[in-house]
Formats: C-alpha cells, structure tokens, sequence
C-alpha cells in the first residue's frame, strides 16, 4: 500500500519521482530542479521533517540520491499574497466538485502561490488531501473548475478532457470583428512560444479548435461565446489575438503588459461559463453554468 503523508496546517504533500541522474544526494536533486527554491529553502525544509521518502520517513541533507524513487515534501511560501476573492461550491458529492473560482485565483500551487489557490483552499474547507483539478483555467480568467474527490474517480472524469467529451463553453469581451462572418472556427496550430510562458500560433499540424459566436454587440466591445474542443495553454487568448481582437484586459497578448501582482483592478474578462458532459460513472446528463459575469467596465 501507497504510503500517503499527513497534511501540514492544511496542506497535502506533492511528491516527485526521481529521474535518472548523476545527482549524489535528494537536496543536490531538488536544488536542481526547483529552481526557485534555493538550497538553503530545501535545507531549513528538511531540518524540520518536510520532505520524506516513499515510506514517510524524513529526508535529510545527506540523503544518497536513487532513480526511480517516489519522494513527498511540502511547499511554502514566504509572505505569500492574499488574493481577496472567494471561491463558491456548486456542487459536490463523493466523486465530484464543482467551483466557481475568482478572477486572480491560481487553480493549484505553482510559483509565489500555495496558499492562495483554488485547490488549496478546497482540500481545507472540504477536509480532502485526495481532491484534484480535472482541467486548468488561468490565473486570469474566472469561472467553472472540476475537481475529481477521488483517487480512484480520477481518471473517468480526467478521460472526458483527453476524448474531448466535454461541451465547454466561455464568454469573453473583446474588440468588435465586423468585418468577420459569424460563427466562425479559428483552427490553428499552437506551441510554446517565446518567453516559455506564452503560446504562439505556427504552421503545421492544426491542433487547436475554437468555435467562436457574437453573443452580443455593444459598440466598439462584443461579447462573444468561445467553444474550444481542445485545451491548448492560453488557446482561446492566442486565438482571439491573431483575429485582431485580443481579449480586454489580456496582459499577455498581443504583447506583455507588466502588472503589479497585487494590482487587481483590470480583470482579464474571460469566464469560464460552462461545462456540459455525461457523467462516466452514474451516466447522468451534466450541466453546470457559472453564478460569475463579466462586467464591461
């Protein structure tokens, strides 16, 4: 049986699987691959019992480094930012929950966020180590996260993402295209771009689909509907970029916009709106629509 390590003031333990390598010891390994963190981090996280191997027994800095080894630490963060928005449960039951999350609000842990993110927050007010997001929605853009309650629901809900069984519908407020027919499919190829944070359209192979609507014109801002089939990073903001129509508020294309991390005055008007599937494991037909709009100031 799979040793499954306590939580810390609320937090599950992430673990990683050590590659192949020519590192001596785990802190040569994790100084390495967390690059952000510095060794001194990982040393201070081991003195006080937070990172253990597979049988839950705690590392330290002497510890001989061996491939193919599962390991589990715990993450922090210094001084880390409230984000002063909350999240809202619209559903939940033994296999499935259903957010609402804020503009602002990472899904999961990553960067200068542990705390503050979506998961996070979920696994401390439901009581759950075990819940995992289903899907990504970025930072910026607010509305409908799934989240599996379960080990062992995990995969039949992650195979409606992979199969492309999931109907996903997004409202976004961007420039008027009048010169466009409407509806229109932006089919396109999408790869990492250049920092590695964005994405980029290229020729090739297409493999990213959206659908996109006029749900409605006001001037020189439309709303529209978004229905991507694919889950490319960022798809629907390079899409709607290389229409000529970027999203407002989108300080990531056409071009970066350096933005204080704590300035939450120009929210990314993209909302994830809503998600429609037939449910794998009851075979029930699924609707969930966000109780969140996109306001047009």
């Amino acid at each position: 049986m799979r040793f499954k390590p306590s939580t810390q003031n609320g937090l599950a333990a992430s673990a990683v699987h050590l590659p192949a390598g020519s590192w001596s010891t785990i802190l040569d390994f994790l100084s390495a691959h967390f690059a952000s963190i510095s060794r001194a981090q990982w040393t201070d996280r081991m003195a006080r019992g937070l990172v253990l191997d597979a049988r839950g027994r705690p590392l330290t800095t002497a510890s001989e480094y061996r491939a193919g080894e599962r390991i589990h630490y715990y993450r922090e963060v210094a001084d880390e930012r409230l984000i002063p928005f909350a999240e809202t449960i619209l559903y939940a039951d033994a296999d499935l929950v259903v957010a609402d999350k804020p503009h602002f609000l990472p899904v999961a842990p990553v960067g200068s966020y542990v705390r503050e993110t979506l998961l996070t927050r979920l696994q401390q007010r439901l009581g759950n180590p075990n819940l995992a997001p289903l899907h990504r929605i970025d930072r910026g853009t607010a509305g409908l996260v799934m989240f599996s309650a379960t080990v062992q629901s995990r995969n039949a809900y992650q195979k409606l993402f992979r199969e492309h069984s999931i109907d996903k519908r997004y409202l976004a407020i961007a420039p008027a295209l009048p010169h466009l027919d409407f509806p229109t499919i932006r089919a396109t190829r999408i790869v990492r771009g250049e920092p590695f944070v964005l994405s980029a359209e290229t020729e090739g192979e297409i493999n990213a689909y959206t659908r996109i609507e006029v749900e409605a014109r006001d001037g020189e801002r439309w709303t529209y509907a978004l229905y991507p089939t694919t889950g490319k990073k960022h798809q629907l903001r390079v899409h709607m970029a290389a229409l000529g129509a970027p999203i407002v508020n989108d300080d990531f294309y056409p071009a970066m916009i350096e933005r204080s991390p704590d300035d939450f005055t120009r929210p990314l008007k993209l909302l994830a709106q809503r998600l429609s599937f037939v449910d794998p494991l009851s075979g029930e037909a699924r609707n969930f629509e966000s109780g969140l709009t996109l306001t047009r100031d």
